[in-house]
């Protein structure tokens, strides 16, 4: 799309500087005293747009609708017909510039988006054997290590092996600041490697990867065309029939159809044509600029008129990875010690819990050691040998079935307490029970003022909607603030709860989900909006916006960049259809010409296409990065 955008702007403003020089040429052989030779050039320059423009009307005529371009069409064939070839010259001239505006500023407003895509990185320095080998970021799979120097881009997500340094992410993320990573910080692709070279350990092949999963995003949303050109052409079933009423009546009331000329060049609608595109498209490129990765153009005009949303609570209104949330100790050992030996262990696990308290460990600076002999069973518990001492976690009844020593009277409602919904991991350190690890998912520090924002932003209607227990939901609730909860969903009923919000009519329905279980509601909302900051997922795939930051408040500034675009757009259709008329209604009292007409409807094209370029801008009720 950006390639045939810089191609549309060639062939446009070709074919404009040959109207361009064709309307001089003319002129000249007027004043050398051959309008006839005057005439021909000027007329054969309006029949060169004029043939294409009518092949374009003829197919939206035969798709049951008439474009906001007919006219223009009937402006140049009347200009034609009746011998005012300079006129029909003009609106050529006005069409082709028009058009060739129209591709600049989409151009200008796709700027982030097509940064992104050049963003992407290629090549990455892999190690095979001890050396280093230069190979296409294709062929990274998990578990490859690659060097990353400075000044790089990130090639994979992953984890930092060695080295300390700091990402930029404003690429990915619209962050300003740079983030400090050290070993065990989680990495994503695309991020710029501003500090010194770090080891980063594979974690996604770089096809599953947050940059590659971004960029088909952003070639999708390239790939649709803005539903509010549609919008532009209901417009035109208003003023197109408004347009021929008054040409026709100048045309009767004088007798002159000049007159009737001079009506159609002013009335021709490029202020439709051209603003609403460049106004959505640049709502488009402002959202991605901000982490948003909008699906087109059509998504935006939802947002604007979004008055009703829908969130989920595992990965959106919280964290989505759980963290050691307590620590209880059983017979005295240090409870540092106890979360240091069993992330140690739980190094040989897949499971997710085990992945969290890794995790978890790691960012508090413990040095974990391999485990040996470790023996695992699935869903149940985990046991191994590190530095030389028995370790063993997981459920309670599992630890006693393999002889750990529990104190009397314990059992497995004895887990660390304070704490809605936390998962328990039984510790047992050379044979006896040594401490109970809580695992809890963290609300996030941007949540409670996302709803806050969510209100300032014009919703009306905030509902938690989640497949947890109704329990550990009202607690998230409580504490975001949010008095609505719908819990123990299941996807079936997420999806008959976007549509009973739908059946409100209230406006537009926002879904914000981060699951697979949340991707037919994203489907169905009115706009879905997914969070993705960790690549690529099913919910990403079927929702109409993407978060490429790990911050569900961009979620209130995806509406308000909607609210702020869409109104833009038709401040724009409003303000070029009535200078428009203003005008239509000094030419059909004789008082401008077809030819000046034709000047003055390309002044108020250029002001319109202006004022759409604004919503490229933060609008004033826009927070601040």
């Amino acid at each position: 799309m950006i390639a045939t955008t810089i191609n549309r702007v060639g062939r446009d403003g070709l074919l404009a500087i040959f109207v361009l020089v064709a309307i001089a040429l003319g002129a000249v052989l007027h004043l050398s005293g051959n309008p006839v030779a005057g005439d021909v050039v000027w007329g054969g320059a309006t029949v060169v747009v004029l043939v294409p423009l009518a092949v374009e009307v003829a197919r939206t005529v035969a798709g049951g609708r008439v474009g906001v371009d007919a006219i223009a069409l009937l402006a140049m064939g009347v200009a034609v017909a009746l011998g005012e070839y300079l006129a029909g010259a003009v609106v050529a001239l006005m069409l082709a510039g028009g058009n060739t505006l129209e591709a600049y500023a989409s151009g200008r407003a796709r700027r982030e988006l097509r940064t992104l895509l050049a963003h992407a990185p290629r090549r990455a320095r892999r190690y095979s054997d001890g050396e280093v080998e230069e190979v296409d970021v294709a062929a990274l799979v998990p578990g490859d290590v690659v060097l990353v120097r400075t000044g790089e881009v990130l090639p994979v997500d992953g984890v930092v092996e060695s080295g300390t340094s700091a990402v930029d992410e404003a690429t990915v993320t619209g962050e300003s600041l740079p983030r400090d990573v050290h070993p065990g910080s989680t990495v994503r692709s695309g991020t710029v490697n501003v500090g010194s070279q770090v080891e980063v350990l594979a974690q996604r092949s770089a096809e599953e990867s947050t940059y590659s999963g971004i960029v088909r995003l952003v070639r999708a949303a390239e790939q649709e065309r803005a539903p509010f050109v549609r919008l532009a052409d209901r417009y035109s079933t208003i003023f197109l029939p408004l347009t021929l009423a008054v040409a026709t009546a100048a045309w009767l009331a004088s007798g002159d159809p000049v007159r009737a000329l001079a009506v159609l060049v002013v009335a021709t609608p490029c202020p439709l044509i051209l603003a609403t595109p460049v106004a959505i498209i640049s709502g488009v490129s402002r959202a991605a600029s901000r982490g948003i990765v909008v699906k087109g153009g059509g998504t935006i005009e939802a947002l604007g008129e979004a008055r009703t949303v829908l969130i989920d609570k595992t990965g959106t209104l919280t964290a989505g990875e759980p963290e050691v949330s307590n620590v209880q100790i059983v017979n005295g050992v240090e409870k540092s010690e106890i979360v240091r030996l069993a992330a140690s262990l739980d190094q040989s696990s897949a499971h997710v819990l085990a992945e969290a308290l890794v995790a978890d460990a790691r960012q508090r600076g413990y040095r974990l050691k391999l485990a040996e002999d470790t023996v695992e069973s699935p869903g149940e518990g985990i046991a191994g040998t590190v530095e030389g001492r028995s370790v063993a976690l997981g459920r309670l009844a599992w630890l006693r079935q393999r002889g750990i020593a529990v104190p009397s009277g314990f059992s497995a409602t004895a887990a660390p307490g304070g704490t809605a919904g936390a998962a328990s991991i039984f510790v047992a350190i050379d044979g006896r029970l040594a401490g109970v690890i809580a695992l809890a998912d963290r609300l996030r520090p941007d949540s409670a003022e996302t709803l806050r924002e969510l209100e300032d932003a014009g919703v009306e209607r905030l509902r938690l909607v989640t497949g947890d227990d109704a329990h550990v939901a009202r607690d998230i609730a409580r504490l975001a603030g949010i008095s609505d909860v719908a819990a123990e969903c299941s996807p079936q009923d997420k999806l008959e709860l976007v549509r009973s919000e739908q059946r409100r009519g209230d406006g537009g329905v926002v879904m914000v989900g981060d699951g697979v279980n949340d991707a037919p509601a994203l489907a169905l909302a009115d706009v879905g909006i997914a969070m993705g900051a960790r690549g690529a997922t099913a919910a990403s795939e079927s929702a109409d916006a993407v978060l490429t930051v790990d911050r569900v408040d961009r979620v209130a500034d995806a509406i308000r960049i909607g609210r702020r675009s869409l109104r833009i757009a038709r401040q724009s259709i409003l303000v070029g259809m009535g200078l428009s008329m203003v005008a239509m209604g000094f030419a059909a009292f004789g008082f401008i010409a077809p030819v000046a007409g034709a000047l003055l409807q390309e002044g108020i094209d250029l002001a319109v296409i202006l004022n759409a370029l604004r919503a490229l801008r933060p609008g004033p009720e826009e927070r601040t990065a």
